[in-house]
């Protein structure tokens, strides 16, 4: 008999899990799934790593509330896992505010924070405070853990946390977070176990996806982030805006009368890449693969703005030896590397150009001054990794 750890990742209509099988500190991926169209059509999908489907179920009723789903989920865990013991859950839990720095067993006092959190994250934190809640009222007595995507930049020194507003907004907890911080808490990881000298110097690790950020680290540290207060701060996004003028959110409200709901569901959900491609899509393979002007200019912005605050991070570095790409976009979209590296050759980064086109772990060309790796990302088990030390 082994002991298990199941993780949540939340969306806003979704929950990605995995199954990790724990053979002392040995963590082996088991089964993954989703549950995509909560809210609309639930529709529930698991496999082993063979790709063997495990479980294919949809339910016909669009409000049914998360816990039969959650409960579903855990049952193809557990027939899954057949004499071993599913012993905690772990959660992705994207805010954690200026006081949760590490990962912690859930409470009743821990729910009552996040719930305090939700409006420095409102299109991601509910769901995770709802999943929480909806574990609980199933297996009251299975222990849960919540690993928190801000916890990784709490290294950032304080000049880089702070906004120029008055103090007593920085005392209330108005300051810079930094996210994906599970993301690239893996890769820092991993570049120690494959590139230890690139990982003692200067890397700015690129996450890209549907959202998406830069990090700035030293020696495997995070000194510098492009996301801020928010996950709408940085880069242009799928359907985020990125770095905006504020006086552009005092106008949209003054002078066109939006209300602060309408604000937020404009810069959440419908700008970014979705927003400058007319509407084509916020998908950047399908942006890639369009021959329409509007997709372009869409994916350049998404290059220059990479590129622009890579620029800034390199500063803050004070230097640049490694770029390392991860995340949807980042693992897959030879084109977008591509081009973000031409934009960042000053800096001494030089592609190979066949390595990036079959998408090789080393993409740098051998002249480069600046090694640069393609490394995917798994969020997935770094929670699971969290969870496991936590409850043991």
């Amino acid at each position: 008999m082994a002991d298990a750890i199941l993780t949540l990742n939340a969306g806003s209509s979704s929950v990605k899990f995995a199954l990790f099988e724990a053979d002392g500190a040995t963590l082996t991926l088991a089964s993954k799934g989703e549950i995509e169209g909560i809210g609309t059509a639930p529709h529930l999908v698991a496999r082993d790593l063979r790709g063997t489907v495990l479980a294919d179920r949809r339910w016909p009723d669009p409000h049914l509330d998360l816990q039969p789903l959650l409960a579903e989920a855990i049952a193809v865990a557990e027939r899954h896992l057949g004499a071993d013991t599913l012993i905690a859950v772990g959660h992705r839990v994207v805010h954690g505010g200026a006081s949760h720095h590490r990962p912690e067993r859930v409470t009743p006092g821990l729910i009552a924070a996040l719930d305090d959190l939700v409006p420095l994250a409102p299109l991601h934190e509910p769901a995770s405070v709802a999943l929480i809640r909806a574990i609980a009222a199933e297996r009251p007595d299975l222990p849960q853990v919540a690993c928190f995507d801000t916890a990784f930049h709490h290294t950032m020194p304080a000049v880089a946390m702070r906004l120029a507003l008055p103090r007593e907004y920085e005392e209330a907890g108005v300051r810079r977070y930094g996210f994906h911080g599970l993301s690239y808490e893996y890769i820092a990881g991993r570049l120690k176990e494959i590139a230890p000298e690139l990982a003692a110097g200067r890397v700015i690790a690129a996450h890209l996806g549907n959202g998406a950020s830069l990090c700035a680290m030293q020696a495997g540290r995070s000194i510098e982030t492009t996301m801020g207060f928010t996950a709408l701060d940085g880069l242009v996004m799928g359907t985020r805006c990125g770095a905006i003028d504020p006086g552009a959110i005092l106008y949209l409200q003054q002078q066109r009368g939006l209300t602060a709901k309408q604000v937020e569901d404009l810069l959440y959900r419908k700008s970014g890449l979705l927003a400058v491609s007319g509407g084509l899509s916020s998908d950047m393979r399908a942006l890639l693969a369009s021959d329409d002007p509007r997709a372009r200019e869409a994916v350049e912005l998404f290059v220059y703005r990479i590129a622009q605050q890579a620029g800034a991070l390199a500063s803050a570095l004070g230097g640049l030896d490694g770029l390392v790409f991860t995340a949807g976009i980042g693992e897959h979209a030879a084109p977008v590397r591509a081009m973000v590296c031409a934009r960042l050759a000053w800096l001494g980064v030089a592609l190979d150009e066949r390595a990036n086109a079959a998408n090789a772990a080393v993409i740098s060309a051998p002249e480069s001054r600046v090694a640069v790796r393609v490394i995917p990302t798994d969020e997935e088990t770094m929670i699971a990794r969290h969870t496991l030390a936590t409850v043991r």
